[in-house]
């Protein structure tokens, strides 16, 4: 009988120890730290709607041009991988001048895989979520975090920061005048609409 209930038991631990786990976006943070999400995650998931804040058309100006964001929360996103679900942002992005001159334009695309602007997670200091974006100049290297930055005190105000991956260009591909789409390391205030 003791063999019995201790078969029971052993087979009890082992199979709420392989049971998928569901872990917040702010967990997922504190284990990308240590390298170590638990092997058992099977969902990052926006548990406490952190990325709500974030969601909705932002407007702003730097430089004599026009920035329009859009933010939607893709949920349950499958990785290429396919082992850990996560919720997280998909961005589209329009710049233009004051005469109305598109330099980039991403919000007609209907496939969230093709704005080529997609969220990670935040910061470990969770006071800004970091997306990827990658711009339509070929041989510049327009690529980089992008940071949102929401202060509690004002909800409809955000900052954007890009930070490119490196400084690295293709020789003779990338033109003199190059700009790219979002201006590197500088702040772009936004409101949202």
């Amino acid at each position: 009988m003791k063999n019995i209930i201790l078969i029971l038991i052993i087979f009890l631990f082992s199979s709420i120890s392989c049971k998928s786990q569901i872990i917040s976006l702010e967990q997922a943070v504190i284990y990308e730290q240590t390298g170590n999400i638990p092997q058992n995650t099977t969902y990052i998931k926006d548990i406490n709607n952190s990325l709500n804040k974030y969601t909705g058309n932002w407007k702003g100006t730097y430089n004599n041009k026009f920035y329009e964001f859009n933010f939607i929360k893709q949920i349950n996103y499958s990785s290429l991988d396919g082992n850990i679900k996560r919720d997280r942002l998909i961005g589209r992005l329009r710049v233009t001048n004051s005469f109305g001159v598109i330099f980039y334009d991403s919000t007609t695309e209907l496939d969230d895989l093709k704005t080529k602007f997609k969220g990670d997670n935040f910061q470990p200091d969770l006071k800004a979520y970091v997306m990827y974006f990658v711009g339509n100049s070929i041989g510049c290297a327009e690529a980089g975090d992008v940071y949102l930055i929401i202060q509690p005190a004002t909800p409809n105000q955000m900052s954007v920061i890009m930070i490119p991956d490196n400084d690295t260009t293709e020789e003779g591909d990338c033109p003199s005048n190059f700009q790219p789409t979002i201006p590197y390391k500088k702040t772009i205030n936004l409101t949202k609409q």
